[in-house]
């Protein structure tokens, strides 16, 4: 799943990311509101966090021409004011949470968890491709019921493929997804991690998942 933290606090910034990168989470970190609204705008997000007091745009302006422009993902809102009044403005923007810091990282971790389980976002905890589980909330994934164990960009990658099943994922689809805005997506990492998964998912079993469709990208698929 891919993340956006629009926060003007360079260490709050990293911290947010840090942490959630560490949870397997693709983050994407704007420094101000236009350049937030550049990256919702051309980025396809599973849920945006913003910081309400941001230069150049302020986050509930941010927030509600996001949903003029019928951009729906779910929204985090951080800020210092603690104020019942400036909750029920950021909310009344568009947002659907709101955050006051400080914060404990484990809290705001658990809302992002919340929020990313809602209907809107059209996600089940626990992926299904044929004989392949894939359990979005603790993490853990099985293969005709064998654990298998993956690093942090195995996960994120498997899970990408997971939702997007049957469907063709190219080279930058992944990257925009799995990897961080400044992937260069001329390298071979992609196909890197690619062949470790195969070797996790497919190997030892006839019939094998990963595909790769030759000048586009990859498929993964329901053993048949």
């Amino acid at each position: 799943m891919r993340i956006l933290v629009v926060e003007d606090e360079k260490r709050i910034a990293d911290f947010i990311a840090r942490g959630l990168k560490e949870e397997r989470y693709a983050v994407d970190v704007a420094p101000d509101g236009e350049e937030g609204w550049f990256l919702a705008e051309v980025n396809s997000y599973d849920l945006m966090i913003f910081d309400i007091m941001l230069p150049k745009k302020d986050g509930m302006s941010l927030c509600r021409e996001l949903r003029k422009k019928k951009i729906n993902t779910p929204i985090l809102m951080l800020t210092a004011r603690n104020a019942v009044r400036d909750k029920v403005s950021g909310l009344n923007s568009g947002a659907d949470d709101y955050l006051t810091k400080p914060f404990a990282f484990e809290e705001l971790l658990a809302r992002v968890k919340v929020l990313l389980r809602r209907p809107q976002t059209r996600k089940d905890a626990i992926l299904k491709v044929g004989d392949l589980e894939l359990n979005q909330l603790n993490h853990d994934v099985k293969r005709a019921g064998k654990t298998v164990t993956l690093t942090s960009k195995e996960y994120g990658l498997l899970e990408y493929l997971m939702l997007n099943s049957d469907q063709v994922v190219t080279r930058t689809m992944i990257s925009e997804h799995v990897w961080n805005e400044d992937f260069h997506s001329m390298t071979n990492v992609i196909d890197v991690h690619i062949k470790y998964l195969r070797n996790k998912i497919d190997q030892g079993f006839k019939k094998k998942m990963i595909r790769t469709m030759r000048g586009s990208g990859y498929i993964l698929e329901a053993p048949a």
